[in-house]
């Protein structure tokens, strides 16, 4: 079993297996219950039903209920990056265009497929129906570092500024993707990849 991260909402990090395990089935049932019942009426007395464990074993990792949304998005951010990685590892060297199409992909699969994933990703939007998002910048901070080496460049201000500016742009567009269908709009991803790659093409290329 790969260890839970450990994210910067947690109140206590796991030390032993059978805690690390259990943190495990808190995150999971949170994720489950996310696309069941919405964020609003999630509790964490519902998620701890749904472990199967005792109240007390949620608080003592989260001290509410965003924190341990929070915890989640953490861990989504750190199994996409698990996945990038590894389909960048299986193409080898390619172009810049080939990275846009594994970041993008791997980020549309999670979406479709992920539990949770589709009301918290990477929790730029937590509590999830907040008027005021926050930026993407944990996420374009991570694949600054994660792809700053494949492409041969330095990961300095300009690359991370770039980097958020194609996250919240690819944002923006998939979620309007997965409104118009329940799949994502084939079409309007089409879109959103031309636009990214003439965008980055200019810094990139």
């Amino acid at each position: 079993m790969k260890p839970v991260p450990h994210a910067t909402s947690l109140r206590r990090a796991p030390v032993q297996r059978r805690s690390a395990e259990r943190l495990t089935r808190i995150l999971d049932a949170c994720a489950d219950l996310l696309d069941e019942v919405g964020y609003d009426e999630l509790s964490t007395r519902a998620v701890a039903q749904r472990a199967g464990v005792p109240i007390g074993s949620v608080y003592r990792f989260f001290g509410n209920k965003r924190q341990m949304v929070d915890a989640l998005a953490q861990r989504n951010l750190e199994r996409y990056s698990a996945r990038v990685t590894e389909r960048l590892r299986e193409a080898g060297d390619g172009s810049w265009r080939d990275v846009l199409d594994a970041v993008l992909d791997e980020y549309l699969e999670m979406k479709r497929t992920a539990p949770g994933f589709s009301l918290v990703d990477f929790g730029n939007q937590i509590p999830v129906g907040s008027r005021h998002a926050e930026p993407n910048h944990r996420v374009a901070d991570r694949l600054t570092e994660l792809l700053a080496g494949h492409l041969d460049r330095e990961p300095d201000e300009e690359l991370r500024r770039v980097f958020l500016i194609a996250v919240e742009t690819a944002d923006t567009l998939v979620h309007l993707a997965f409104r118009v269908a329940p799949e994502g709009d084939q079409k309007i991803i089409a879109e959103a990849r031309e636009m990214l790659r003439g965008y980055l093409a200019r810094v990139l290329d």
